[in-house]
């Protein structure tokens, strides 16, 4: 499973060697984590990050902070939406 999680990166990889610095390779790294953790946990990434980004600005506390990982997070508060 760890193998086929990271499969898309290592085709990409020669794209990533032009991240621009250390830390942009940093953030690419941080950011492609929480995605496949999200899919690891069975969330949707798209609607998983959508939430995150718009409640990131409102985390105070550590304990915010935790509630917004994959892992922890209420898994209602980032269900995709059903048809209009």
């Amino acid at each position: 499973m760890a193998e086929n999680a990271i499969r898309p990166f290592v085709v990409g990889r020669k794209n990533w060697l032009f991240a621009g610095n250390a830390e942009g390779a940093r953030a690419s790294a941080s950011l492609y984590s929480l995605i496949e953790t999200a899919k690891a946990n069975k969330l949707e990434p798209y609607w998983y990050l959508r939430h995150v980004f718009e409640r990131l600005p409102l985390a105070k506390t550590d304990e915010d902070y935790r509630a917004l990982l994959p892992q922890h997070i209420d898994r209602s508060l980032v269900a995709v939406p059903g048809p209009v």
